[in-house]
C-alpha cells in the first residue's frame, strides 16, 4: 500500500482534502436523491432548525450587520427582551455561524445548509489529522476513514438538523490530538486553547467529546507508556490542560449554565433502551428511527473494526483494548447510569442517544489501529464479515431494518471485504481504493435520503424563505417604530422565533433558556405556548399591547395593525405590590397590569354586549370557535405538549353572536368582552404619566421623570436576572422590570448584565494567565520536538 514520496504535512493535507470532499459529495448526493432543500420541493428545516436554528441564525446576519436591536448581552426582539449570551453560546458561538454574514439575508436557509456542510467536512479532516497524527499510515485509508467518520448515521441524520450538534463531530478529533500532545508532552497552551475552542463552540456534545477523548486517552497511555508515575503524569497533563480551556470559555459557559437553570422546565423522561435488535438495525445504511441511535459508520470501516480482533499482526494487548473500548462504549450506550453521564445527568428530550457520534469516532480509531501493523489477512477478514453478518442477523428481527438496508449492507460488506483483501496487491491499489471510497459515498447518501424521509414523515416541517416570508419582513419593516414602539410578528407565525426571523419586536420566543418568569408572566396574561412551555406564542390582544408597547401588530392578511400606545416605560401609583391570581382567565391579571377595568361579563351566557369585543380563553381547546355570525378561529390546545392562546373573536352584534364551540366544550374555559373605550382611557393616562426623553442601548435603557414623581416605573420586558435600575438590582412588578421612584428620583437607568459574565471572564482572565506562563515556560525549555514513538505507533509503510 505504498504511495508515492510526499512530506508527512502534506499526506495528511491531502487526506483531509480528500476526507471533505468525500463527505461534501456524500451528504450533497444524498440530499438531492431526496429532493430537499436546495435541491428540491421538500423542506429540510424540520423541527427546531426551522423553528429554532434558522432563526437564530438570521439574528446573527442582523447583529453582523448593524441591524439588531440590541447586541451580544441582550435581544430587544424576542420575548419583549431577553438575556442573549446564553442563546449565542448555545446556538451561534461556532467559528462556522458568522460564514451566513456572506449570503444575502433571504439566503438564510442557504447559508445554514452551507454552514452544517462544511462543519461536516471539517469533521472528516480533522479525524485524518488524529489518525495521522497517532500513526503515520496510507493517507488515502485516513482520508476514508475520517470521511466514515463525518458520514455516520448520528451525523448525516440527527446532526444534520442540529447543525451546532455538528460542532462536537469536529470536537472529538480535535481533542483527542489535544491528548496526543499530552502523551507527548507538548503543545500545552496549543491544546487549552483547542479545548477553548471546542467548548465555546457547542458545550453540550463539547463535554460528550471530552467524555470520549479522554476514553481514549486512557487507552493510549495503558498502551504507549510503561509505569504507575508516567501514566498518571500523562494523564495529569492532559486533565490540566482540559480544565485550564475550559476555564477559557467561562465568560460563555458560566452564563449559559446560570441562564439553563433559570429557563422554564422542560419535559423531564426517564431513559428506557431500545431493544438490541433495534440497535444492530441502525448500524445498517438507509434506516431511520427518531429514538435510537444511528450507528452507521460505513461498512468498509466496519470490516476492519469486527477484523481488529483477528488480526494477529496487531499485538494481543491492543487488540484487546481498542475492541475492549469499542465495545463498551457501544454497551453504554444502553445502560442507564452511563446513558446519564454521557448527557450531563439529565436524559434529554428529545433523541436520547446523542453521544453517538463519540462511538462512531471510536471505532474509526480502532479501524485505523487495525491497519498499524499491515492490511488484515484473509482469515481476520473473514471472521470480521462473519461478526458483522451476525449483527445483520439480529438485526432482521427489528421493524427498524429495512430491505434496502439489507442490501446495501451486504453488498457493502462483500465490495468493502474485497477490496481490503485486493490492496495486498500494490496494482490493485487505486481501483480498490475507488470501490471504498464508492461503498462508503453510496451508502452515506443513501442513508442521508433515507433519514429525510423518516424525518419529514414523523417531524414537523418549515418552509425555507420565500415570498410570504418577504412580504412579512417587508411590511414589519415599514411599520417600525423602534423604540417609540414595538412591531409584532403576531400570529400565526411561521417559526417559533419569528421576531428574528422576520424582523419587529415581538412576544414570540423559543429557546433551551426560556425563563421561566417570561413563561409564566405570559401565560398569567393569556399566551399559548408548544414545546411545554419552551415555545411562547405572542398574545394578539389590544390589552396586553398596551402593556408591551406594540403599536403596530401584523395581521395574517399582511396588513398592520396600528394602535396609540405607551412607551417602554409607564409609571403605576404608589401601593401595595400587586399579584396574579391563580392559573385561571386572564382577564382580570391584564387589567392588573394595566391599572384599569376594561373588560365586562357577557350580558348572557356566551353574549357580549353589542360593540364589545370577545375574547375566548380555553387553554385546553384543540379545535375551532367562532361568534355565530363571525368566522371560525383553530385553538391549539393539546396539553401538555401544546396550550391554546387566549383567541380574539371579533365585535359583538349582541344576540346574533353568540360563541359557538364547534367540539365539546373544555372544562376551562372563559368568554370576556373589552370596552374599547375604557382601554384608550386607561392607554391616555399612562402616556400622560410616563417618563420622557426615552433612550434606549443595545442592553440598557434611560428615562427622565418629573421631580416629585413617586410610584413604580415598570419596563415592559420581563424580570429576568440580569437587570440593574439606578445602581441596585431590579425588582419585579407582575413578571416585569421594575424600579421604584422616590419624590427625589428624576432619571430611570437600567442596564442589563447576563450573570455570571464577571466571575465568568475573572475565571478565563486566569486562565490565560496560566496559559501564558506554560507557553513561556515551554519556550525557555525549547521544547520542539515530540516524545520517541513508541513500538506500538510503529505505522504501515506510508
Amino acid at each position: 500500500m505504498s504511495t508515492p514520496h510526499r512530506s508527512p504535512r502534506r499526506r495528511s493535507l491531502s487526506g483531509s482534502a480528500l476526507a471533505a470532499l468525500i463527505t461534501v459529495v456524500a451528504v450533497c448526493t444524498g440530499d438531492a436523491v431526496a429532493r430537499v432543500f436546495p435541491y428540491g420541493h421538500r423542506h429540510r428545516s424540520i423541527n427546531d432548525l426551522g423553528n429554532q436554528f434558522v432563526p437564530f441564525h438570521a439574528h446573527l446576519w442582523d447583529l453582523l450587520h448593524g441591524r439588531a436591536q440590541g447586541g451580544l448581552l441582550f435581544n430587544w426582539q424576542s420575548g419583549y427582551g431577553t438575556s442573549f449570551l446564553p442563546d449565542f453560546g448555545t446556538y451561534l458561538s461556532s467559528p462556522f455561524a458568522v460564514l451566513v454574514a456572506l449570503f444575502p439575508r433571504e439566503d438564510v436557509d442557504l447559508a445554514v445548509y452551507a454552514v452544517t456542510v462544511l462543519k461536516t467536512a471539517a469533521a472528516a479532516a480533522a479525524m485524518v489529522w488524529l489518525l495521522r497524527t497517532q500513526r503515520r499510515g496510507p493517507w488515502w485509508a485516513a482520508a476514508l476513514l475520517g470521511a466514515s467518520y463525518a458520514l455516520c448515521g448520528w451525523s448525516v441524520i440527527e446532526a444534520s438538523y442540529n447543525p451546532m450538534w455538528l460542532d462536537g463531530l469536529i470536537a472529538f478529533p480535535l481533542l483527542c490530538l489535544t491528548g496526543e500532545w499530552a502523551l507527548r508532552g507538548r503543545r500545552p497552551a496549543a491544546a487549552g486553547l483547542v479545548v477553548a475552542l471546542c467548548w465555546t463552540a457547542n458545550f453540550y456534545t463539547a463535554y460528550m467529546a471530552t467524555l470520549g477523548a479522554a476514553l481514549v486517552l486512557l487507552v493510549r497511555v495503558v498502551l504507549a507508556r510503561e509505569g504507575v508515575r508516567e501514566r498518571a503524569r500523562v494523564l495529569g497533563r492532559g486533565a490540566a490542560t482540559t480544565l485550564l480551556g475550559i476555564a477559557v470559555s467561562a465568560p460563555v459557559l458560566v452564563p449559559l449554565f446560570l441562564s439553563s437553570k433559570q429557563a422554564y422546565p422542560g419535559w423531564t423522561r426517564q431513559f428506557r433502551p431500545v431493544p438490541w435488535p433495534d440497535l444492530f438495525a441502525r448500524i445498517l445504511p438507509a434506516t431511520y428511527s427518531f429514538s435510537s441511535p444511528a450507528l452507521f459508520v460505513g461498512t468498509g470501516t466496519l470490516v476492519l473494526v469486527a477484523a481488529l480482533p483477528f488480526h494477529g499482526a496487531v499485538p494481543a494487548r491492543t487488540r484487546l483494548w481498542w475492541t475492549g473500548l469499542t465495545a463498551a462504549v457501544l454497551v453504554s450506550l444502553q445502560w442507564t447510569p452511563t446513558h446519564l453521564a454521557w448527557h450531563v445527568f439529565a436524559t434529554p428530550n428529545g433523541s436520547p442517544y446523542r453521544q453517538t457520534f463519540v462511538l462512531a469516532g471510536v471505532a474509526v480509531i480502532a479501524a485505523w489501529t487495525a491497519l498499524a501493523a499491515g492490511l488484515p489477512g484473509p482469515r481476520a477478514l473473514a471472521a470480521g464479515a462473519a461478526v458483522l453478518a451476525a449483527a445483520a442477523l439480529a438485526a432482521s428481527g427489528s421493524t427498524l431494518a429495512t430491505s434496502w438496508g439489507f442490501a446495501l449492507f451486504g453488498g457493502g460488506l462483500l465490495l468493502a471485504g474485497t477490496a481490503w483483501w485486493c490492496l495486498r496487491h500494490r496494482r490493485l491499489l487505486l481501483p480498490a481504493a475507488g470501490v471504498l471510497a464508492l461503498v462508503l459515498a453510496g451508502q452515506a447518501a443513501a442513508t442521508t435520503a433515507y433519514g429525510h424521509k423518516g424525518k419529514l414523515a414523523g417531524l414537523d416541517d418549515y418552509p425555507s424563505w420565500g415570498t410570504a416570508h418577504s412580504a412579512r419582513s417587508t411590511a414589519l419593516a415599514g411599520a417600525d417604530g423602534w423604540p417609540a414602539y414595538r412591531t409584532d410578528p403576531s400570529r400565526p407565525a411561521l417559526s417559533g422565533n419569528d421576531p428574528l426571523l422576520l424582523g419587529g419586536e415581538g412576544g414570540a420566543y423559543y429557546s433551551s433558556h426560556t425563563p421561566d418568569v417570561f413563561t409564566r408572566t405570559m401565560v398569567a396574561l393569556g399566551a399559548g405556548w408548544t414545546s411545554r412551555g419552551r415555545n411562547v406564542q405572542s398574545i394578539d390582544n389590544p390589552v396586553t399591547d398596551a402593556v408591551f408597547a406594540v403599536g403596530a401588530r401584523l395581521r395574517p392578511d399582511g396588513t398592520v395593525a396600528r394602535a396609540q400606545v405607551p412607551p417602554l416605560i409607564t409609571v403605576r401609583p404608589p401601593g401595595p405590590a400587586p399579584s396574579y391570581a391563580a392559573d385561571g382567565p386572564p382577564f382580570a391579571n391584564q387589567e392588573l397590569l394595566l391599572g384599569a377595568p376594561v373588560y365586562e361579563d357577557p350580558v348572557a351566557p356566551g353574549v357580549c354586549r353589542a360593540g364589545t369585543e370577545a375574547y375566548l380563553w380555553a387553554p385546553e381547546y384543540n379545535a375551532t370557535a367562532h361568534l355565530a355570525d363571525g368566522p371560525a378561529f383553530r385553538l391549539n390546545g393539546n396539553a401538555p405538549r401544546n396550550r391554546a392562546a387566549l383567541q380574539p373573536l371579533g365585535v359583538s352584534r349582541g344576540a346574533t353572536s353568540a360563541l359557538v364551540l364547534d367540539a365539546p366544550a373544555p372544562p376551562r374555559r372563559a368568554l370576556s368582552c373589552l370596552d374599547r373605550g375604557r382601554l384608550d382611557a386607561a392607554v391616555a393616562g399612562l402616556r400622560a404619566t410616563a417618563p420622557t426623553s426615552l433612550r434606549v442601548g443595545s442592553s440598557g435603557i434611560s428615562a427622565t421623570v418629573p421631580a416629585g414623581t413617586t410610584g413604580t416605573a415598570v419596563l415592559s420586558s420581563p424580570a429576568i436576572a440580569g437587570w440593574t435600575c439606578n445602581g441596585r438590582p431590579a425588582a419585579g412588578y407582575l413578571g416585569l422590570v421594575s424600579v421604584p421612584l422616590t419624590p427625589g428620583t428624576t432619571t430611570i437607568s437600567c442596564t442589563f448584565r447576563p450573570p455570571g459574565l464577571l466571575p465568568g471572564t475573572a475565571v478565563a482572565a486566569a486562565a490565560l494567565l496560566l496559559l501564558g506562563a506554560l507557553l513561556a515556560v515551554q519556550r525557555r525549555r525549547g521544547v520542539r520536538a515530540a516524545r520517541p514513538a513508541r513500538p506500538d505507533e510503529h505505522a504501515l509503510s506510508a
